[in-house]
């Protein structure tokens, strides 16, 4: 019997691979993402950088096995997180004025720990992958454990 894989952990500040990625839509300057996972509470800040310079700031709370509610704007999104193996699936339905938006993110970590992907594949984003560089190690910023 092989030994379980154990589950990664996000924690640590991340960098958006413009290169590496695929983006729907119009790409912005900057993206960064300060990821505080303290299983099985995990908290994602995102930092965008819009054309021209202007800062958009959203954090978002799951607890993975639970369902979590989260603001996108005036929007609110009902959302749950699970295992599934070693990656983290994060669904979310968000109700808009004009339908029902549908997310299904799937993280992975690699294997040294310094990329992390996101990857939508069937929901309202299907075909957007996210990579993420690591920037400095867990420890140094602050959020590890």
């Amino acid at each position: 019997m092989m030994p379980a894989k154990s589950q990664p952990d996000f924690t640590g500040l991340w960098e958006l691979s413009f290169q590496k990625s695929i983006l729907l839509g119009p790409a912005p300057e900057r993206t960064r993402m300060i990821i505080d996972h303290r299983e099985p509470i995990l908290v994602q800040q995102i930092i965008v950088i819009l054309a021209g310079g202007s800062e958009q700031q959203m954090t978002f709370t799951y607890e993975i096995g639970a369902e979590t509610t989260n603001s996108i704007g005036n929007a609110v999104a009902q959302t749950r997180a699970w295992w599934h193996e070693t990656e983290l699936v994060i669904e979310s339905r968000m109700n808009l004025p004009s339908r029902m938006a549908y997310f299904k993110d799937h993280w992975s970590l690699s294997e040294n720990g310094q990329t992390l992907t996101m990857a939508h594949r069937e929901d309202d984003l299907a075909g957007q992958i996210s990579v993420l560089e690591r920037q400095i190690p867990a420890k140094k910023t602050g959020l590890a454990r």
